[in-house]
């Protein structure tokens, strides 16, 4: 008998992981579907490498998930990471040198910028926007 390991990568993982989770779309065309198979129709295809979505349900290789805007479809599971991202919300936001609002300001960001989340706790996150990291507050970006 053969033992099955069950990897933070694999799709038996991801089959038996607690929702809601956050994901990001790991495919440069991605589409949100009105069900979860083919047959469906598209609701919407996202072009958007990285942006991080919210899966509230499972399906065998599929996940009902929200996007940043609150819409909600189903994508095919292989077209989703466990990497996670966030996406700044509504305002120009500040990235601090240390997850402390009077920290020093080392870079800002607008609103639909993605980077790479790190170090998350429930206040702050660690981001980085193309190697530029700072610490972000989780009330300022979607994916938290």
């Amino acid at each position: 008998m053969m033992a099955v390991m069950l990897g933070a990568g694999s799709m038996a993982y991801a089959q038996q992981r607690k929702t809601p989770y956050w994901a990001s779309i790991s495919a440069g065309q991605a589409r949100m579907r009105t069900g979860p198979g083919q047959q469906f129709p598209v609701k919407w295809v996202y072009q958007r490498q990285g942006l991080p979505v919210k899966v509230l349900k499972t399906y065998p290789n599929w996940r009902l998930v929200a996007d940043p805007s609150g819409d909600q479809g189903w994508m095919q599971a292989n077209l989703l990471s466990d990497g996670r991202t966030g996406m700044v919300m509504d305002d120009v936001r500040s990235l601090h040198e240390r997850p402390d609002a009077d920290s020093r300001v080392l870079w800002r960001a607008e609103p639909g910028v993605v980077g790479k989340l790190s170090e998350c706790s429930p206040e702050w996150c660690k981001i980085d926007v193309l190697g530029r990291m700072g610490y972000i507050r989780t009330s300022e970006i979607y994916g938290d």
